[in-house]
């Protein structure tokens, strides 16, 4: 007890993608080898991190309000220690301490090993910024600590940085090179997260199956990982995600097909339907291709679900650009999607080259119509589901009813059903009899 008390409270509060939230529990795993403890009581905290995202405008607008907000508690409470972390910390760096003058550290992706030794140099008063981009940070020797986990999912973090420029993304500038993690590593990671009860792993990297290492001059790509994670466990499901659409293969897809614990779900982020779009985006694959590898996945995987990001509104898009993009939606018909705006970023090729110039009203009303599809689209899949059972992996009672499980399926869907003597982790087989765009609802069948 008296160790605990004489440890300093950190709260991490996560912004963005999975990958943010992979780092969150590096983060977390490097403070409390330096006398910190997790808390999830923010104004009980002696130091804040806000680990950020830049990949749209709005989630720096929500950082930024944040940070007004702790400003206000910084008053009350003059020790506390404010630290900005991850990508927006990467792109702004220094002009972040001129404009909140509340904040005393500045940590981008591939500084947080020097965490604590900045903490120490804000302790002596002095601000601290670490933002230096790395070619070689994979933290694969660090056992994250899994914060806020169900003790069921788990992301493992395979790969960093990205080497694509998609002309409207800020990631290769915030996260710098494209570097894998040695896959031995990834492995016992695997097998320890199944020894301690977690029964489904995410692999995650801006583009997983861009995945390589070279083992003794032999390359390592992401179907023989892949493969090589399936097989710490049959009971251990597993995830990827982001899949670009150029690297998908028929070898991977063969890989998935033949371990049944590899789940049948692909995040293939489309951005647009328009070749002229995808073009502009420099996407490095057209309509047709994206199409192609949907056939693929129908091909080898019959059952599985396809999910997608779409962008309404980038530059120059016209209102033909926008029908193929409803049209690109309707042929593949997916299971869901996430669907935004286009905000123009800071000192990407988008805003190097082209003009935002489609009105936000435009803007607007495309989403409201790739919304409308989408809703239609997820019903339309999910009424498929009605009079087939599934294996479901249980994570918890439902947020709604205490009476309900909830889990998900091979295909990532949401399935609720009668709550009974199972536990988070628990493999049920429930046969679907209701649903809504987003859930499926079912019983427990023997």
């Amino acid at each position: 007890m008296i160790e605990t008390e004489n440890k300093k409270k950190v709260f991490i509060e996560t912004y963005g993608c999975q990958m943010n939230f992979s780092d969150s529990e590096i983060i977390g795993s490097i403070l409390m080898e330096h006398n910190y403890i997790s808390t999830d009581d923010m104004k009980s905290a002696d130091l804040i991190l806000m680990n950020t995202c830049s990949i749209r405008d709005n989630a720096e607008q929500r950082v930024r309000n944040r940070l007004q907000e702790l400003h206000a508690l910084k008053k009350r409470k003059s020790s506390l220690v404010i630290g900005l972390l991850g990508c927006m910390a990467e792109r702004l760096k220094e002009k972040l301490l001129e404009e909140e003058k509340h904040i005393d550290l500045i940590v981008g992706p591939d500084g947080y090993r020097s965490l604590p030794a900045l903490l120490e140099q804000v302790e002596s008063g002095q601000k601290a910024v670490n933002t230096l981009l790395s070619a070689e940070e994979t933290y694969a020797d660090i056992t994250p600590v899994r914060l806020g986990s169900n003790g069921v999912n788990a992301f493992i973090s395979i790969m960093r940085g990205c080497e694509n420029f998609c002309a409207y993304c800020v990631v290769p500038y915030t996260r710098g090179k494209e570097r894998s993690r040695n896959p031995k590593t990834i492995i016992e990671e695997a097998a320890s997260l199944f020894d301690q009860g977690y029964r489904e792993v995410t692999l995650l990297g801006q583009n997983v199956n861009s995945y390589q290492w070279e083992d003794n001059g032999l390359p390592i790509e992401f179907p023989a990982l892949l493969e090589d994670v399936a097989k710490v466990n049959p009971l251990l499901r597993v995830r990827f995600a982001t899949s670009h659409p150029k690297d998908l293969s028929d070898d991977l897809l063969d890989v998935i097909a033949t371990y049944p614990n590899i789940c049948h779900a692909i995040h293939l982020p489309v951005q647009s339907g328009s070749n002229e779009i995808l073009k502009k985006m420099n996407r490095s694959y057209t309509r047709e291709w994206y199409l192609d590898r949907v056939a693929a996945i129908k091909k080898h995987l019959p059952d599985c679900a396809i999910s997608t990001d779409i962008i309404a509104g980038f530059c120059s898009e016209t209102e033909d650009d926008h029908k193929d993009t409803l049209s690109m939606m309707e042929i593949v018909g997916y299971d869901y999607a996430f669907m935004f705006k286009y905000s123009e970023r800071p000192n990407t090729i988008a805003a190097k080259k082209y003009s935002d110039d489609v009105s936000e009203e435009d803007k607007s009303r495309r989403l409201d119509e790739i919304i409308s599809m989408q809703q239609k689209l997820s019903l339309a899949s999910n009424k498929k589901d009605i009079g087939k059972v599934f294996e479901v992996l249980v994570e918890g009672v439902s947020k709604r009813s205490d009476t309900q499980l909830y889990g998900r399926n091979s295909q990532n869907k949401v399935v609720v059903f009668p709550r009974s003597s199972h536990k988070p982790g628990d493999y049920v087989r429930v046969l679907v009899e209701d649903c809504t765009p987003a859930t499926l609802r079912g019983v427990e069948v023997k």
